[in-house]
């Protein structure tokens, strides 16, 4: 019988997993020069806390979640973003006094939507949420932040796309003048966009659908209904960032959470699917789901669409390959192999058995250097050391071949960087 992966579900073979990797680093790098701590959160959860904190009106919870009840009863959810179980944990660590916490993770998470480029059913992701500051500087910090993950990691071809959501105070009154425009245009809107009439009518400003992004050229915008307090902030983080900004009052992102700054760095590159990392605000979650009231932003971005966007990193290769010529010599070289790998060298082994057969599979794997060991060199204590590249070979005690194995791969390594 043959299986083959789920639709929407790809595996990370080594050359993926090397792009993914790639990011990773960069982003460590960057979080931890910012003073963020990586926290590990279950991809398991209670549907109730998606429910509670993306909304029940979104396509998250009423489409896509892979939702189930356990044996006891439990209602439970593969995690379909991270923001809602980060917050989680922030209430149940009981961190709500312990000032302000910034976080990154990494992980997959779940959504059983169409796939598409760039867009899959699980799909990995790196996620940013700092609670506890309130004020425009924090936003700032976070957007160039992200900014700079992007620059670090040499994509070219990207803007960064900034917008308000507003408050509590002012997002009502605009929620109505939208409301009203879209009655009026109420024919020309697809299905989907018809049923967020009633239940969320902002997500109708991010349909795709061309007949909808017709409709709504002069569809009200959030930025025109801002109360004083919100206008101020998002006045503040124009101001404060050092970065070309696009206001695209468009962007209301797809879960009900979010208020004030909502931001998209974006590339078109990509087709449809051109969002590269998106966040904002969400000052009133933490009360939501039952803490005290917390300030908070975030952004994630997914690892297999960033990976799109670069070249393939080096391959890993071995450096040193080491053969072992005759059934003497094979413990000594399985010796030998550990030494330079506790040398810091990466190292294969090539298995014993046929000299032929190891040399083809040390050439194979790409080793600047094979060490050879036979009959002689074990009666004799020595390490016959090959230059693949040169074709030469010299016979030499183990200490001195290690240090100038060592000391080879140290010049090539620093050159390369």
């Amino acid at each position: 019988m043959k299986f083959q992966t789920i639709r929407g579900v790809h595996d990370g073979l080594p050359a993926v997993v090397a792009r993914w990797q790639q990011v990773e680093r960069v982003a460590r790098t960057i979080f931890h020069s910012h003073s963020f701590d990586e926290v590990r959160l279950p991809i398991l959860e209670q549907t109730a806390l998606f429910t509670r904190s993306v909304g029940e009106a979104t396509d998250i919870v009423a489409k896509e979640m892979y939702r189930f009840v356990d044996r006891g009863g439990d209602d439970l959810c593969l995690r379909p973003e991270g923001t809602a179980g980060a917050v989680r944990a922030f209430i149940q660590g009981g961190l709500g006094r312990a000032g302000e916490q910034r976080w990154f993770y990494v992980g997959p998470m779940f959504r059983r939507e169409r796939p598409q480029k760039g867009r899959l059913r699980q799909f990995q992701q790196i996620g940013v949420e700092r609670f506890g500051a309130a004020g425009p500087v924090a936003d700032i910090e976070m957007l160039t932040m992200a900014w700079s993950l992007v620059a670090e990691l040499g994509i070219q071809q990207v803007r960064l796309e900034l917008n308000s959501l507003g408050c509590p105070s002012c997002r009502p009154g605009y929620r109505d003048a939208l409301v009203a425009f879209l009655q009026q245009c109420e024919g020309d809107l697809c299905a989907t966009c018809r049923d967020r009439m009633a239940t969320n009518p902002m997500r109708v400003l991010d349909c795709k659908v061309a007949s909808c992004q017709q409709a709504l050229t002069d569809a009200p915008e959030m930025l025109h209904h801002l109360c004083g307090d919100c206008d101020t902030h998002f006045g503040a983080i124009q101001r404060g960032l050092d970065i070309p900004v696009t206001i695209n009052p468009r962007i209301v992102r797809g879960l009900d959470y979010y208020n004030r700054t909502a931001f998209e760095i974006v590339t078109d590159q990509l087709g449809a699917q051109g969002t590269v990392i998106a966040g904002g605000r969400y000052d009133g979650l933490v009360q939501e789901l039952g803490g005290a009231a917390t300030p908070a932003i975030g952004f994630a971005l997914g690892l297999e669409r960033i990976g799109l966007l670069l070249s393939d990193p080096p391959a890993t290769r071995a450096e040193v390959a080491v053969v072992a010529l005759g059934e003497g010599a094979l413990i000594p070289s399985l010796r030998a192999a550990e030494q330079l790998r506790a040398a810091g060298l990466r190292t294969i082994h090539c298995g014993g058995g046929g000299g032929k057969r190891q040399f083809k599979q040390a050439d194979r794997c790409g080793a600047r250097f094979t060490i050879i060991l036979g009959e002689d060199e074990v009666a004799q204590g020595t390490w016959t050391v090959r230059n693949m590249g040169e074709g030469s070979q010299q016979q030499c005690d183990p200490a001195s071949a290690m240090a100038q194995l060592v000391q080879h791969f140290a010049t090539t390594r620093t050159s390369k960087e």
